[in-house]
């Protein structure tokens, strides 16, 4: 892998991540939020194989792996909310749940 490659994939990965964070902000709609969260979780996930390969250590691979598990468990999570949301009070907009404290 030459420099300019990493610096390509290293970019691309900050570009994910960037969308990602612009989905995040932009759309109120819960099922959309977490759909943009794994946009973003993916620019880190690439950066660490890009840096692993550029360092030739396994390491990136690892840690692609553990970023793999959190998007898992952070969608398992973020689904069994959003479906309890959706099935006791039918709320789609993650602004309107703020207003149902007691």
């Amino acid at each position: 892998m030459t420099q300019a490659t990493l610096i390509l994939a290293l970019l691309l990965a900050a570009g994910l991540f960037a969308v990602g964070l612009f989905g995040v902000l932009a759309r109120r709609a819960i099922l959309f939020q977490l759909l943009s969260l794994e946009v973003m979780l993916s620019g880190p996930a690439l950066a660490f194989v890009a840096a692993g390969t550029w360092h030739g250590d396994a390491g990136g691979q690892g840690m692609f792996v553990f970023v793999l598990v959190l998007a898992a468990a952070e969608v398992a999570l973020g689904l069994s909310l959003y479906l309890r949301l959706r099935r006791c009070v039918d709320v789609l907009d993650s602004d309107s749940v703020s207003g149902l404290r007691h």
